[in-house]
């Protein structure tokens, strides 16, 4: 099979699933106005709430999405064969993702841009609120702690990546400054001073390598899963000006033109994919991913498919930024199937190299030496990058070289092929540590919220003393996960998480059609849900009972346990609130030019 016919398929796919699926959501189930003023503009200040252009929106909102889980979950997946990732990620992008997406940000914005928790409170009721916070935290500390294993993995015993990747630390803080004091506004200037700064960086790496600064930079995984968490609680703590956004804003150029790159690449290339439509551990066995192709497939693809960490960015700052309803379409649906398109771009880089090179490279060595294969290109790959492959899982380093291979081979590269492999890796870096500083302050303001409840001084954002020791509390959490996790252990249980608050999203999705009178077409988010749940509570049971419990991984059972209950929890408040409004004993949404006009979403509070 070649590349570029997967690349066709999709492209036609997502296509026709904009014009029409997105047209029928936009006109008949949310009934979009156009002419209703957003929480953008009645609420507009300046700072949080600012009416914005569409397409600026939807870069943001991209850049937020589309963290490591697009470019990670599609490689671990690929265990199974390409073509089981290949339909999820079309399938679940069109009928599951992009529909969350786009009613979680409509709701949201019908609710003042409030949060998915604060929705939750509105349409449900407090106990709701309460649970979708802390579940959300739960979330979060796996998800960083998932990532940033993809980070370790790939950076151990590797001074050139290490210094390429670090070094971006010292450059996003340089242009948060220079736009700061030195040249204030000047964006462009900034933008491309900082992508120079890093392509520099690449280009010194192997200077680096081969100086006496080497021993400098080269890190165990212990080390790098210390220092990891280190400068996530620093950025934190720092002001957003300083590192988060600038990081944030170059990482966003990074994605957009290294995938566009990938894609071009693609078709100029036409890979033949070398990983079979599907492998022998369809059925259980493998050693990337534990467990059967259904249900573990649908909680290793999370974000290229479906991902409950989107309705946190969907719930928001982009709420607050929407300018008109109509532009709800194009930005969480059309924002989630280029996400989807990204996650094909991975499948795509993983499935190219030969079966026992990604295996060889995703496994632990004593593992892969049980699975019998020989390795093909490897050693020879090896030696293009500088680097020993082997061994490294995680996804990084096997995405990495896939498309190292695919740019090395256009216009006779192969020559640049180290180049190539290093650039990937910082470019996969740099986004994952844009997740970790963004993720890490998220939750130290979820740390304040809940603890605000007991100690209402936490909840002042500017107090030093609780700022410092919500972000300390919070980056040990991650962090002890890191220390003493694997990708093996750590992944499936942000994939389980994961997917639980995404069918959470749902169904408090699902209460608001319900609310609004919209009976007839809960069918387009209650689906999803179903299956989601199904699927993502299988598959947290299996992991306790068959992966957790018998290597004595007593917390993560514990963690899986406690987010499945939560997350029942909810959906049946949801279900009483459902038969309430389907039995006539819970009110309608019923909105008039005076109540929405309000500053609060107190109107929506039931009974």
């Amino acid at each position: 099979m070649h590349a570029l016919v997967l690349v066709i398929i999709a492209a036609c796919v997502f296509v026709l699933a904009y014009r029409f699926y997105s047209a029928f959501i936009a006109a008949k189930v949310l009934a979009l106005d156009p002419n209703r003023p957003t929480p953008a503009v009645r609420l507009n200040d300046g700072r949080d709430y600012v009416p914005t252009n569409k397409w600026l929106i939807f870069g943001h909102h991209f850049a937020a999405i589309a963290g490591a889980g697009p470019l990670i979950g599609p490689v671990l997946a690929a265990q199974f064969g390409y073509l089981p990732g290949f339909l999820w990620i079309l399938i679940g992008g069109v009928l599951a993702g992009a529909v969350h997406d786009m009613v979680v940000l409509f709701a949201s914005v019908r609710h003042n841009g409030k949060s998915l928790a604060e929705v939750a409170k509105a349409q449900i009721g407090p106990v709701s609120y309460w649970l979708v916070l802390v579940a959300t935290l739960f979330l979060l500390i796996i998800v960083l702690a998932g990532a940033s294993i993809a980070v370790v993995n790939a950076l151990f015993n590797s001074p050139w990546g290490a210094f390429t990747v670090g070094v971006t630390i010292p450059i996003a803080i340089f242009i948060g400054a220079y736009l700061k004091w030195l040249r204030p506004g000047k964006i462009v200037e900034g933008s491309i001073i900082g992508v120079a700064l890093i392509i520099l960086a690449v280009v010194l790496g192997p200077v680096i390598k081969e100086s006496a600064l080497a021993p400098y930079f080269t890190f165990s995984k212990k080390e790098l899963s210390v220092l990891i968490p280190v400068y996530g609680f620093f950025a934190a703590v720092l002001p957003v000006w300083l590192l988060l956004v600038p990081r944030d804003y170059l990482s966003s150029y990074m994605k957009f033109g290294t995938m566009f790159l990938l894609a071009i690449g693609v078709i100029l290339v036409n890979p033949v994919l070398q990983m079979p439509a599907a492998t022998q551990f369809i059925s259980g066995g493998g050693p990337v991913i534990p467990g059967k192709v259904w249900p573990f497939m649908f909680i290793t693809i999370a974000c290229g498919a479906i991902s409950g960490f989107h309705s946190l960015v969907s719930s928001g700052t982009t709420p607050k930024m929407v300018s008109n309803e109509k532009d709800i379409r194009t930005i969480g649906y059309g924002a989630m199937l280029t996400e989807s398109f990204v996650a094909l771009m991975a499948l795509i880089a993983a499935t190219v190299l030969p079966t026992a090179d990604y295996f060889a490279i995703n496994s632990p060595p004593a593992v892969f030496q049980k699975l019998g294969m020989q390795v093909q290109d490897l050693p020879y790959l090896s030696a293009l990058v500088g680097e020993e492959l082997a061994g490294r899982p995680g996804g990084a380093v096997s995405l990495a070289v896939g498309m190292a291979d695919i740019f090395s081979r256009i216009g006779g590269l192969r020559h640049l092929m180290s180049y190539w492999y290093h650039f990937a890796i910082m470019f996969e870096a740099l986004f994952i540590l844009t997740l970790i500083d963004a993720g890490t302050r998220v939750g130290r303001y979820l740390m304040q919220e809940i603890g605000g409840a007991f100690y209402p001084k936490l909840r002042d954002y500017k107090w030093w003393p609780g700022v410092i020791a919500t972000s300390g509390i919070f980056t040990f959490c991650w962090g002890y996960l890191l220390y003493t996790g694997t990708i093996s252990t750590i992944w499936p249980l942000f994939g389980v998480n994961n997917q639980l608050l995404g069918g959470m999203a749902l169904a408090i999705a699902t209460t608001f059609l319900l609310r609004m009178g919209k009976a007839k077409y809960i069918w387009v988010t209650m689906i999803p849900m179903v299956f989601l749940l199904v699927t993502t509570i299988v598959a947290g049971y299996q992991n306790i009972v068959n992966n957790y419990l018998p290597k004595n991984n007593y917390l993560l059972a514990v963690i899986s346990a406690v987010m499945i209950v939560m997350v029942v929890l909810i959906v049946a408040d949801s279900v009483r609130v459902w038969i309430g409004i389907l039995s006539g004993r819970t009110p309608l949404i019923k909105e008039t030019e005076e109540t929405f006009m309000k500053d609060a979403p107190t109107r929506y509070l039931s009974e």
